[in-house]
């Protein structure tokens, strides 16, 4: 993870978590558990960082849905 990607994380965790009502740390544990970070957030930054915080959101949501999560 390069320092782009690694601010591109920790904004959209803190979005997330201000957009749900929990705290970023919970955001985190689910979005690793869920590997949106892994597999997702970070392998595509390029593409993902040029969208909507909104669209992301609600895309993020539906990654970590897809696998059994909740945001």
């Amino acid at each position: 993870m390069d320092e782009r990607s690694m601010t591109f994380t920790v904004y959209m965790i803190h979005e997330l978590a201000n957009s749900q009502g929990i705290t970023p740390g919970e955001v985190y544990k689910i979005l690793k558990q869920s590997g949106c970070i892994d597999n997702y957030l970070v392998p595509h930054y390029d593409v993902l960082h040029t969208m909507g915080t909104q669209y992301l959101i609600d895309d993020i949501k539906d990654y970590v849905a897809a696998r059994g999560g909740s945001l």
